[in-house]
């Protein structure tokens, strides 16, 4: 219940309503990682009040094709809420919340959190549907943010992604003990769930080296690269078997040897 509980708190204060009840997919991933020794980074997906899935990733690396990217794993998401004999109204309100480690580019002048809708284009008024909701959260403009009561809490918690060790973020745990237990957890996760973000995180790796190749930008083939490399790195450094690694990743024994 620790998990549901922690995610709960963070979720309210990023979309800032009522969430009565929340469950957690089974391939959730509460993991830690760091960027230039400080990043704390959450991955998690979940059901919220029974009836509403809601996707957080963190990207660490700037990525040139980003909001295409949320966009793509919104959709992957949003079509997974109905079943193949369910009529269109099926479908499930999904939520799909960015949190970046670098500004993104076109938002330099939005403020750290942006919300997006569907919208009509001339009144700007009417929401097309309520189904499509994305969030883009900009770790590096948190420095710029002066707490306010409106955004204190979710202040609170970026600070403790950026760095969940620092002073700061100790003073704010002891004032909520979910953020306490949230970093506790990250400091212990089992191999199964190590294992099963590996996977992920080549999957999407193979994505990105995909997109590539498709596009002719050789920045998203050195991004795929790297993500196998760092991958594999990671393998080896937990004493992983040869065949483990080749299993997990699909390179060559002699490959693998080469990083």
């Amino acid at each position: 219940m620790g998990s549901e509980r922690i995610t709960k708190d963070f979720l309210s204060s990023i979309l800032e309503e009522p969430i009565e009840e929340i469950n957690l997919d089974e391939n959730i991933v509460l993991r830690r990682e760091y960027l230039k020794g400080k990043m704390g980074v959450v991955d998690v997906l979940a059901k919220i009040n029974e009836k509403e899935y809601c996707h957080i990733e963190m990207q660490v690396g700037e990525n040139n094709h980003i909001k295409e990217r949320l966009l793509y794993y919104w959709s992957r998401r949003y079509a997974k809420t109905i079943k193949e004999s369910e009529e269109y109204q099926a479908l499930k309100r999904t939520i799909s919340i960015l949190i970046t480690d670098f500004e993104v580019k076109g938002l330099e002048d939005l403020r750290m959190h942006s919300k997006w809708k569907i919208i009509e284009e001339n009144g700007g008024k009417h929401v097309l549907t309520n189904d499509l909701e994305l969030h883009i959260i900009e770790l590096p403009k948190v420095k710029k943010m002066q707490e306010t009561k409106e955004n204190s809490k979710l202040l609170k918690w970026l600070k403790f992604l950026e760095n969940p060790e620092s002073e700061e973020v100790e003073i704010y745990m002891k004032e909520n003990v979910n953020m306490k237990e949230a970093r506790t957890k990250l400091e212990g996760i089992s191999e199964d769930k190590r294992l099963q973000r590996i996977a992920e995180l080549r999957e999407k790796a193979i994505l990105d080296e995909k997109e590539a190749k498709y596009t002719g930008y050789m920045n998203g083939l050195e991004e795929g690269r790297k993500s196998i490399e760092q991958i594999v790195r990671r393998m080896k450094k937990a004493n992983f078997s040869i065949d483990t690694i080749k299993e997990m990743t699909g390179l060559t024994e002699e490959e693998i040897e080469k990083i």
